[in-house]
């Protein structure tokens, strides 16, 4: 998986998952699903245009995380950093954007893979 930090002004998007989704109404970073044959940047590159409908610059990996679930599965999370994109952004596949301060992040319900990658984020360690 592949996720952006989209950094604007002291403040970074994040989205939440519609009701009718797995983990339900729960914060995370725009992107997703790397293709077989797809760099991570070039599968966030493409997330970014389906679900934000920009044309994002991708920067540097911020973060590599591996997850794993209680009920048994993994999943390899790449953060890479969005300060330029073109386009306006149009929520295609959240409930909600927001547009939230760096120290705020941790009041919000992210899912579980995301929530180390908050705390260092709110702290000012990364961005």
């Amino acid at each position: 998986m592949a996720a952006a930090l989209i950094v604007r002004g002291g403040e970074i998007l994040i989205g939440q998952l519609r009701p009718d989704q797995p983990m339900a109404m729960q914060w995370e970073f725009p992107g997703g699903k790397i293709e077989p044959g797809e760099s991570p940047e070039l599968a966030l590159a493409r997330e970014l245009e389906e679900e934000l409908g920009i044309r994002a610059a991708i920067g540097p990996l911020v973060a590599r995380i591996r997850h794993n679930y209680r009920h048994g599965g993994a999943v390899d999370l790449h953060f890479f950093a969005v300060h330029e994109f073109a386009g306006e952004i149009v929520n295609h596949i959240f409930h909600q954007l927001r547009w939230v301060r760096l120290e705020e992040l941790p009041t919000y319900d992210f899912l579980a893979a995301d929530r180390s990658l908050i705390r260092d984020l709110a702290a000012g360690k990364l961005l």
